[in-house]
């Protein structure tokens, strides 16, 4: 008899889903409680480091983030005296606002503390208090951060000097998100209806060689699809909708659908290797 809730993804699943979808390296993960400006109270967050990014995600096992934070800018970061026991609280000053976070112990406050000043500054800090083998791991993330960047810095050209595969720097010119495919709109509803456990959203080409379409589906009293046109313009993208919304890629785009849903979007990834199967229709592969 088949079972008729999908199993949950393995942890090497969800570890691939992440790396596909950020496109960055994983440098520390854990709980945090996190608070942002726009939020009224601390959010529970399981967080990744990846870069010099904070990926936040709803629990340990969710494939998708809910929100992100992007600590290229940090100006500083400060101690906070917590007023709850063996807990590590402190605030990251960045340009347009403070969040303030809280770990669940003093010492994953110190890690945490360790890795994003690390990152940040591209130095090992040297007032942290840490174990030898876990030093050790902050020079390991300082050289394959500075090597990271030193990549993302090289131009075209000198890709091209290093004579490798055209599909492989094609891919890093020009990235997708995760959950693009080149499918129809017709398609695009099929596979958000029959495998809804790998998301409910969808980019895909739109109708002429300048737009783009978001396809979703919701279930609010009954399941909808919902169609969204996005347009390129320049270098940015333009979501049609009642007051147009522009980004400068099509990561943003998705990560707008994601954040104004408060996560209730999902993308939409596929796994070659999928064997789990949503009420008891197999899982479709993609063209």
């Amino acid at each position: 008899m088949m079972a008729k809730n999908p199993p949950k993804p393995a942890p090497r699943r969800i570890f691939q889903e992440r790396l596909k979808m950020t496109a960055l390296p994983l440098y520390f993960e854990g709980f945090l409680l996190v608070k942002r400006s726009e939020y009224q109270e601390y959010k529970h967050y399981w967080t990744e480091l990846r870069g010099t990014t904070l990926f936040f995600y709803s629990d340990k096992k969710s494939p998708t983030y809910v929100d992100k934070l992007d600590l290229i800018d940090l100006t500083c970061l400060t101690d906070e005296n917590s007023t709850v026991k063996n807990c590590a609280k402190f605030t990251l000053v960045l340009p347009k606002e403070e969040v303030q976070l809280k770990t669940e112990n003093t010492e994953s406050g110190e890690e945490w503390r360790g890795f994003i000043l690390t990152v940040t500054e591209l130095s090992v800090p040297q007032h942290v208090s840490l174990l030898p083998g876990q030093v050790i791991r902050l020079h390991e993330v300082l050289e394959r951060e500075k090597k990271r960047r030193i990549e993302t810095e090289q131009t075209p050209s000198s890709a091209v000097d290093k004579k490798e595969p055209a599909e492989d720097y094609a891919d890093v010119l020009s990235p997708m998100p995760a959950c693009f495919y080149t499918v129809s709109r017709k398609e695009a509803t099929e596979m958000l209806e029959k495998n809804p456990s790998l998301g409910n959203m969808i980019l895909r080409p739109g109708s002429d060689s300048k737009s783009y379409s978001i396809t979703i589906r919701q279930e609010i009293d009954t399941p909808r699809i919902k169609h969204y046109k996005v347009m390129s313009v320049g270098k940015n993208y333009t979501i049609e909708l009642e007051k147009p919304v522009t980004l400068p890629n099509l990561f943003s785009v998705i990560d707008y659908f994601m954040k104004e849903t408060r996560g209730n979007l999902r993308p939409f990834i596929y796994s070659a290797d999928e064997t789990s199967e949503t009420e008891g229709s197999p899982v479709t592969p993609l063209k």
